[in-house]
């Protein structure tokens, strides 16, 4: 090929499609494809040691009459359900006394209101770890059910190997009709192909509350949640951006190691559910901001530029060619990380929220610069 004949705007445009494409390669074999072909280990020596179950309520008594008898009865040796009833206004209370009476298990501490001092969750789940009798502690919210009576038993199983002190379980959504559970489960999807896959690439950087395990003494080592407690949300991501390395992290992706959770019925709820969340990253360590800004960044650029080199005839079959390649191995590995997760074929959802997730994300950022009120915990 001749690039002397080649314009000016040609040249650019291919070099930023080669420049994206190989940013999206790097992250696919690099960050995506080690959970693609992930195997849990098969432990010869079964994890047993009592577990102690941390749940934060606020004003959820129809969940937890719902979904906490189904903690309750998992099947593992010996463990306990601590819940903290966080200034609840409904019946939380009422339904935590009728469930302690049938299941020995639960223990609840209630924390009362105050109309004058506001605090998040971090505050309930420190009440939690202090009261808790064990020494591996695994959380989830009180609107969430285990995928079965071995969700418990799975997700201690990450401790079989005494070097982990943090555990990464994967929570999703059920499944419902409509683009806004499809944008739901594809955000939470692609979450967790972040997360897991930078965790089992020797970078772990967050975990979800609603599936996670670690150990107590990493937490009071740690002074608990002290660094980013003026932060309403971070309960998660930020203790584990603090506490997380290449060699005390695990991630467990077996089917029953799941919690399923009641999903967001609105574009406005999901948004404020991912505002909340946003507020933490601009504390996440600048390696970690880099590549995630890079990822959608990159992937933008790359398709932007790809489409406009399919109306030049120098570089049309090469851009189309790299579209097609990199819509193969994507698909490829994610589908090969869907059915490891249970999620169906919801990795089809990435023709089009590929450029549409970015936007809303976006969205839902820049409401974050407006408005400070929408970030509290519940």
């Amino acid at each position: 090929m001749d690039f002397s004949s080649l314009s000016v705007k040609e040249l650019i445009f291919a070099g930023l499609a080669l420049f994206g494409l190989l940013v999206q390669l790097w992250f696919l074999l690099v960050r995506v494809r080690p959970l693609a072909f992930f195997k849990q280990a098969d432990t010869t020596t079964p994890f047993s040691e009592p577990v102690s179950v941390i749940i934060c309520a606020k004003n959820e008594a129809d969940n937890l009459e719902k979904f906490l008898p189904e903690i309750l009865t998992q099947e593992y040796p010996e463990f306990e359900v601590i819940v903290v009833n966080d200034c609840s206004e409904d019946e939380t209370e009422m339904v935590l006394a009728r469930l302690k009476e049938r299941f020995p298990k639960l223990y609840y501490t209630s924390i009362p209101v105050d109309r004058k001092f506001f605090h998040g969750k971090k505050l309930a789940l420190t009440i939690g770890v202090k009261a808790a009798n064990s020494e591996y502690l695994v959380l989830t919210d009180a609107d969430c059910k285990p995928a079965g009576s071995q969700w418990l038993n799975q997700m201690a199983q990450g401790f079989s190997d005494r070097n982990k002190e943090i555990v990464l379980g994967f929570g999703g959504y059920e499944k419902r009709r409509g683009f806004i559970n499809q944008l739901v489960r594809y955000d939470t999807f692609f979450a967790a192909i972040q997360y897991m896959g930078f965790a089992l690439s020797r970078k772990p950087y967050m975990g979800v509350g609603r599936n996670l395990a670690y150990k107590k003494s990493l937490f009071i080592r740690n002074n608990g949640l002290k660094n980013h407690v003026h932060i309403q949300s971070g309960d998660d991501d930020l203790f584990v951006q603090e506490t997380a390395s290449k060699t005390n992290t695990t991630v467990v992706i077996h089917p029953e190691a799941q919690t399923i959770s009641v999903p967001p019925q609105t574009l406005n709820t999901w948004r404020n559910q991912k505002m909340r969340h946003l507020t933490t990253t601009s504390l996440y360590k600048s390696g970690i901001k880099t590549e995630l800004f890079l990822e959608p960044f990159s992937r933008i650029i790359f398709w932007l530029s790809a489409i406009v080199l399919i109306f030049f005839n120098t570089f049309a079959l090469m851009a189309a060619g790299a579209m097609l390649f990199k819509w193969l191995l994507q698909i490829t590995l994610w589908s090969l990380i869907s059915k490891k997760l249970n999620q169906g074929r919801i990795f089809w959802t990435m023709f089009w929220f590929e450029f549409l997730h970015p936007i809303l994300l976006m969205w839902a950022f820049s409401g974050n610069l407006f408005s400070r009120s929408k970030s509290k915990w519940k």
